[in-house]
This record gives C-alpha cells, structure tokens and sequence, in this order.
C-alpha cells in the first residue's frame, strides 16, 4: 500500500537523536511570568453575519461592535450566516481529501498548485518545533490558473468558488474593522489586492505521541485577517487570559482571526493572539485558511498617532518573522517594531 502521508514519525526519530541547539519554554521550564499550561475549552464570541444586512439600523451597528469588540478582547470570534454555503464547504472538503490521499512522493514532486506543497517544520532543531502536519500554500493568483491543477481538475471548479467566497468574506469584516477606526470599508481591499493574498489546504495526520508534538507549533499570523474553516475533529487552542483554551468546533460556523498587520495598524486596538493546534493521537484533521495580505512592498503604519510601531514594509515583516524562526526557534514578531 502506497502511503500518503509525509514521513513525521521518520523525522521525528532524527530530531530526537540531535542535541537540541535552542532550547525551548518547555525544555527550559522557563515559560513568561503569569503565562499556564492550563487548557480548558471557551467559547467564542459567536456573530451572525445575516445581522449586517439588516434594515433595522441598530442590529446592523450592534453586529458591527460585536466584530470589533471580539477583535479587541479576543483576537478571535465565530461567524455563521456568513454567505458560503454548507454545500460548497463540504465539496471543498471532499475535493482537499482527495488531493491529500495523492501519494507523498506524488505530493512533493508533481508540482501540483504552483508547487505549493510541504510538511513538517524544515527548520526544526528539536521535536517541540515540530508541527505534525502537511499543506498547501497557495497563492490566490495561482487558484484561477488551470495550469496548476494538472490532472487534479475537479479541484479547480470547487477551488476557484471556495477563494472568491472567502475573499469576499475578509473584505467584509475588513471593512467593518476600518470603518470603526475612522477610516473608509475599502481601505483594506484597495491594499489587499487577490494576488497577495493566500488559500491554505491543511491536513493533521493522526499523531501517535500527540501529548508531545504540536499539530501546528504556536505563532500569530503575519496578515491582516484569517478566515478558517475547520473539520469536527477539533485540535484549536488560543491563549486567554494567560493560557490555553480550547475552541470547540461549530458545524455552522467559520473562525476569524486577527493579524499582525491588523494589530499593527490599529495600534494595538485589534489584537493578534497566539494560537496553535493540538496533534490528535487517533484521527486526522483537516483545515482550509484564507490568508489577507498586502504586497511585499506595502507600508504598514498606524492608523492614529502616537504610533506604537515603527512603519515597515510587509517584505520587511516576513523577511525579520523567517529570520527569527532560523535563528531562534520562534517567531518574535510585532515586539521587533516597537518604537
């Protein structure tokens, strides 16, 4: 039997064997002051969507702060009502399964969806950096191109609807995130041209030394905004309040989170939190995470004096976010631009 799957476990051995050259919080026993390795399971802020439409103009503004209320104290918050049909979630899952069971070795070298393909965490120096996972990467610009799917074509028909639904959807809440600010719905569109922006296929194979190794090692996102949607298995944790807390997955429901870039930009109004995903001992797990981005050569500033953050490019911000993880183990993140 050919196996689909990425060899984890293999890699795992040899980061098990090598003296580990960063030490970890855990290895260190060391973790931030006030920070617990305590997890529970919370419930999202839960928003309907329907509710920005409405004619009655105080459900529109309540729905509006709730967006923004959540973006502020949770940096996370479900949506439901929100426009991409049941149906179309589930064909994109069943086409992201089928392209997932494609053998590995297939994976790797088929150059399927602009060669987007990978796995595990490449610049791992111990098991703890290790994200027990596969994916794909892919640039929205490359999801309209028939090229990339090679004789994966059923996935582009379903693949093409799934990216505009979700790009719709960001620029929506985007929108309602700027207004609040002062600043005009379209703010964010105009930067977040569809070429910057990314749809990522993942998978979670089931993991069997799931209480050591994370599904997906903790990070914040370097976008402005993440739509996500996820499978029943479950596995999602953010930090609250100091620690981990699970989120319980809603059938009807996609999770939005805040970006670095959003962060950024209010000045610490809308906050980008830590999050990460627990490796499952017994079942996999499937994602699909749309990624808002700008330009690599876009400035990100303050929307409001006194500025926080020194400006930067978004080249700028991904260049120093790779080179910390190279050099650290860790992704350091928007503390590197404080003024």
């Amino acid at each position: 039997m050919i196996d689909s799957s990425p060899p984890l476990l293999h890699y795992y051995g040899k980061l098990s064997r090598l003296p580990p050259q960063i030490p970890t919080p855990d290895q260190r026993n060391d973790l931030p002051d006030g920070i617990a390795l305590v997890e529970e399971y919370c419930q999202l802020p839960l928003i309907d969507l329907s509710c920005l439409s409405s004619t009655n103009e105080k459900v529109r503004l309540a729905c509006a702060d709730a967006i923004c209320r959540a973006s502020s104290e949770w940096g996370f918050f479900q949506v439901v009502n929100h426009g991409i049909s049941p149906e179309l979630v589930r064909n994109m899952r069943r086409e992201q399964v089928k392209l997932f069971q494609t053998p590995f070795e297939k994976k790797v070298t088929c150059g399927v969806l602009d060669n987007s393909y990978r796995w595990g965490t490449p610049t791992a120096t111990c098991p703890k950096q290790l994200s027990w996972s596969e994916a794909f990467h892919i640039p929205i610009s490359k999801v309209f191109e028939q090229a990339c799917y090679g004789e994966f074509s059923s996935l582009r028909e379903v693949m093409v609807e799934f990216a505009a639904a979700m790009s719709k959807l960001a620029r929506l809440l985007a929108g309602v995130l700027a207004e609040n600010l002062g600043h005009p719905r379209g703010v964010f569109g105009n930067i977040c041209q569809e070429s910057n922006c990314f749809l990522r296929l993942n998978r979670y194979p089931a993991c069997p030394m799931s209480s050591e190794i994370s599904g997906l090692v903790p990070h914040t996102d370097s976008d402005y905004l993440t739509i996500l949607s996820q499978d029943e298995v479950g596995g999602l944790q953010l930090m609250k309040d100091s620690k981990w807390v699970a989120v319980k997955p809603n059938p009807d429901a996609l999770i939005v989170n805040i970006g670095d870039l959003s962060q950024a930009w209010s000045n610490d109004i809308y906050k980008s939190v830590e999050h990460k995903v627990m490796a499952n001992r017994n079942k996999e797990r499937y994602s699909i995470a749309y990624f808002l981005c700008p330009s690599y050569d876009s400035l990100i500033g303050s929307c409001r004096e006194p500025s926080i953050y020194r400006k930067f490019t978004f080249g700028e911000y991904r260049s120093q976010v790779q080179e910390d993880v190279k050099r650290t183990g860790r992704k350091m993140g928007l503390p590197r631009f404080l003024l």
